[in-house]
């Protein structure tokens, strides 16, 4: 599998946010950045406050916004992968040392988006990254939306999941409805 789309502006626009939220089917909430973009310009993933405006506490930084994608992962959940990644985590020692490797890149992220969002500290969820990571996993979707933003190598199991799901979607192909940009 090829890197994803070259670098990109992480500036959030008014457009990004209407796409989010028609990709969401509601309004998108406390986005920081556009961490990953479609080949056509349209959002994959925000990158979310730490701590929502509400004040709630939001361990998922990198959230998975475009619905194909989302899907494809949700099916692979529906099947049980989460269960075999898991399994391996445990066998595979390699496979568990690049998974804890990217747990602390998924922390500080967290703490450069919070700065970022003027956030503050978030002891709530100090320590805990999103997905299960470092030692099981939990939701396929945060690994991708890791995976789609950090680029290849950085997720092993996100890397492995795009991969799963290349003949469904792939990050060198558009699939956005064109009423997200028109409405």
């Amino acid at each position: 599998m090829s890197e994803p789309a070259a670098p990109h502006d992480p500036t959030v626009t008014e457009q990004d946010l209407t796409v989010v939220g028609h990709q969401l089917g509601r309004p998108a909430r406390d986005v920081v950045e556009i961490a990953a973009r479609c080949v056509c310009g349209n959002p994959l993933v925000v990158a979310t406050a730490p701590r929502l405006g509400s004040g709630t506490p939001f361990p998922t930084v990198f959230y998975l916004t475009h619905p194909v994608v989302t899907a494809a992962v949700s099916r692979l959940e529906a099947e049980g992968a989460m269960y075999t990644m898991t399994d391996r985590l445990g066998e595979d020692t390699e496979l568990a040392r690049r998974y804890r490797a990217a747990h602390e890149h998924y922390l500080a992220q967290r703490h450069r988006i919070g700065e970022l969002a003027g956030t503050g500290e978030v002891p709530e969820i100090e320590g805990i990254s999103a997905g299960g990571m470092p030692t099981r996993v939990k939701c396929l979707h945060v690994l991708v939306g890791h995976s789609l933003a950090a680029g290849l190598g950085v997720n092993p199991l996100g890397d492995e999941t795009l991969e799963t799901i290349s003949e469904t979607w792939t990050p060198q192909r558009c699939a956005c409805d064109p009423v997200w940009r028109e409405a």
